[in-house]
């Protein structure tokens, strides 16, 4: 998927991803300004534009000059698994059912006459396995995409975990720290207190010394 891809939208996939068996039916359809047999196709989590991209790529593989305005136009496409050397028109159409589901309509003007499984079993059966690889592939495609996408989401958060671990582990070795620091500064305060009572009896002493002599310097005469 080009955008980024939120948790919310991993969710919604996630929740949508049941077994998704791709079946084409064949159905009339409003397709190449009427109303003509076509085959019908749901892909699933692909984007409407991705589809419609895909399957102009893949006409262009079958020579065909390819136009688009309400509907993909495929003029002449030599399909030769399907009807040897003769061209055929190909019109496709994507409508978009939800964010996880689009209707795929493809139809076969064989020249005068739209393709159908009564009157071109053989084609038929060819161009359903067309139709159905191409829903097939377009739906894992996306689906792989989307699963990277949540795998890159599913790093990212292992990531910031680690990072988390990381930080409370080092705020933890600094509580240690700061224990020593704090139980090394207590017995250096008990120390420092105890340094400051014997300096105070070295100072009495002192000043009694400096008192007699004083003493005994002013009896001089």
């Amino acid at each position: 998927m080009k955008k980024a891809i939120t948790l919310a939208m991993l969710l919604l996939f996630a929740t949508a991803a049941q077994a998704q068996k791709i079946s084409v039916k064949e159905s009339n359809e409003n397709i190449g300004g009427g109303s003509h047999n076509a085959l019908v196709v749901t892909i699933y989590d692909a984007k409407p534009d991705d589809i419609e991209k895909e399957w102009k790529s893949k006409m262009k593989g079958y020579d065909a000059k390819v136009s688009s305005k309400k509907e993909i136009f495929a003029d002449n496409a030599l399909i030769k698994e399907m009807g040897g050397n003769d061209p055929m028109d190909v019109y496709a159409r994507v409508e978009k059912v939800s964010d996880t589901e689009s209707k795929f309509i493809v139809g076969f003007d064989l020249g005068g006459a739209w393709l159908n499984s009564k009157d071109h079993a053989d084609k038929y059966k060819i161009a359903e396995k067309i139709v159905r690889d191409f829903a097939l592939k377009m739906t894992k495609d996306a689906v792989a995409d989307i699963r990277k996408a949540a795998q890159k989401k599913l790093d990212n958060v292992k990531d910031q975990q680690a990072d988390l671990e990381k930080k409370n582990k080092e705020l933890k070795g600094d509580i240690e720290t700061y224990k020593e620091k704090i139980k090394k500064a207590e017995e250096d305060i008990k120390t420092n207190e105890s340094d400051q009572a014997k300096k105070k009896t070295e100072i009495e002493a002192a000043q009694k010394v400096l008192d007699d002599i004083i003493a005994r310097e002013a009896k001089i005469d």
